[in-house]
């Protein structure tokens, strides 16, 4: 069976160019939604999607008219499919009922995901700039203000090469293992002693 679903944005726009286009394309049933204001409800859809049954074809006059974002068009489609259904954009020339059209949905699909893998992306770039200027989030990761104050100590002292790494230790009443610590969280490179070395760590 198709289903058609057809959608406007405000009570003033009007439904015909839609409706017209569904029932020439052999609807059996249509949906009609208006919204407005912001809301993101959309009760007529989800009625399709409650309803929709194996073999059924979802048919609409343009991809807009579905989804506000590449994502949830992906999100919806998929969801069709789980019910066994299909979808056909009229002016889009998209139908999954056909190679082309299954073919046209992974495309959208993969560019989803790199749309997904771009955002991960920067919001990666971001923590790591943020934890390079010691800050994530507005406040340093891991570290308690106090803890902050003495890894800031012990990198001016362990760059300064005039102490040992026991004599930092002491000074600071912390242990060989936080030192390490407290120079890794400042992105210092930690040089291990050699045997033969007694003043380098």
């Amino acid at each position: 069976m198709k289903i058609g679903y057809a959608r406007v944005s405000t009570q003033d726009q009007d439904l015909s160019l839609q409706l017209d286009a569904l029932n020439a394309a052999g609807c059996g049933k249509i949906y009609k939604e208006k919204i407005t204001g912001s809301t993101r409800e959309r009760p007529e859809l989800q009625k399709l999607l409650d309803q929709l049954r194996e073999g059924d074809i979802v048919v609409i006059w343009k991809l807009d008219r579905l989804a506000r974002s590449l994502k949830d068009l992906v999100n919806l489609v998929n969801e069709i499919q789980e019910k066994g259904g299909a979808l056909h954009s009229l002016n889009d020339q998209i139908d999954t009922t056909t190679p082309h059209g299954k073919f046209t949905f992974h495309v959208f699909a993969a560019l989803a995901e790199f749309e997904r893998d771009i955002i991960r992306e920067r919001t990666k770039a971001g923590l790591v700039a943020a934890r390079a200027r010691g800050r994530v989030g507005g406040r340093p990761r891991g570290l308690s203000k106090k803890a902050q104050h003495k890894a800031i100590i012990a990198e001016r002292l362990y760059q300064e090469r005039e102490l040992t790494v026991k004599e930092i230790c002491e000074q600071l009443s912390i242990s060989r293992g936080t030192l390490y610590n407290y120079l890794r969280y400042r992105g210092v490179t930690v040089q291990f002693p050699s045997p033969a070395s007694s003043k380098r760590p």
